[in-house]
């Protein structure tokens, strides 16, 4: 580790399709580096002449004195690849040397074609993920009690605790059926559970954050209220966790944790992963 502070790198995402995969893998790696990176995305590359168009952007925005860019991509056909790799860069590429892998130890050549993971997606799976998408938006903050029968998996948690976008992200990444149910102070005053969730114990699953920063994510929607003050946090965050130690509730603290870390703890803790 040096002390020397290291220049911007410039990061490349290139893609065939929407550049996810290849977004989601540089933020992995590149996040090990205390480093700071500009990330340029292009996604839908997927012809001769737009990978040719961004080959020329990358030599026309290396300036001559700064360190060569890094790429990575997910492209499909060997022949973009290879015109990508004719401009100067670290290139790390995510699926080709894969693929080749595989195809040696399969006995077998691959297609190779783009698109073939969205046309598996257009399947019975992907209407699954739709009806679960519909059911998390329609059982967000207890909204509605019909049909928590079907819910895979019910969400617990006092009010901006990471509930909502975990329940989105479970049905939209995992295709589960995830409700969420606020705690509030009338389940404080009665030290249980809300007797509408008392059948469903078992599909229960909570979420808890630490008081201090809980006190400034309520103070950006309603600042100086009783709501967002520090107190009132600790007081109910306690009383939360309280009941869900009573009724036997495994829970976790959404505190320190990204939505991708807290669903794939869920999925892992419960065992409950349909993933798409």
């Amino acid at each position: 580790m040096t002390d020397k502070k290291l220049p911007m790198r410039q990061v490349y995402i290139v893609s065939d399709g929407t550049g996810l995969t290849a977004e989601a893998l540089a933020r992995s790696v590149l996040s090990q580096f205390e480093i700071p990176f500009q990330k340029i995305r292009y996604p839908f590359i997927d012809t001769p002449e737009k990978i040719q168009e961004v080959t020329e952007h990358l030599r026309q925005n290396r300036s001559h004195d700064a360190p060569r860019p890094i790429v990575f991509s997910t492209l499909v056909k060997p022949e973009l690849l290879s015109i990508l790799h004719q401009a100067d860069a670290l290139h790390i590429d995510v699926i080709q040397p894969l693929i080749s892998k595989l195809a040696k130890e399969l006995g077998t050549q691959a297609k190779q074609e783009i698109g073939l993971s969205h046309q598996q997606a257009a399947s019975g799976e992907y209407e699954d993920r739709i009806d679960a998408i519909q059911f998390s938006i329609a059982h967000d903050d207890g909204q509605s009690h019909a049909n928590l029968e079907a819910a895979d998996i019910i969400l617990l948690g006092v009010s901006r605790s990471g509930k909502t976008p975990t329940s989105l992200y479970l049905a939209i990444q995992y295709g589960l059926k995830a409700a969420n149910y606020p705690l509030i102070p009338e389940d404080f005053e009665r030290g249980r559970l809300p007797s509408v969730l008392q059948p469903f114990k078992r599909k229960l699953f909570g979420l808890s954050i630490n008081p201090v920063r809980l006190s400034q994510i309520r103070s950006v929607r309603l600042p100086n209220s009783k709501y967002a003050s520090i107190d009132n946090c600790r007081y109910e965050i306690q009383e939360a966790e309280t009941i869900m130690e009573k009724e036997g509730i495994s829970w976790l603290s959404s505190t320190n944790k990204s939505v991708e870390e807290i669903a794939a703890t869920i999925v892992h803790q419960t065992g409950i992963g349909k993933r798409v």
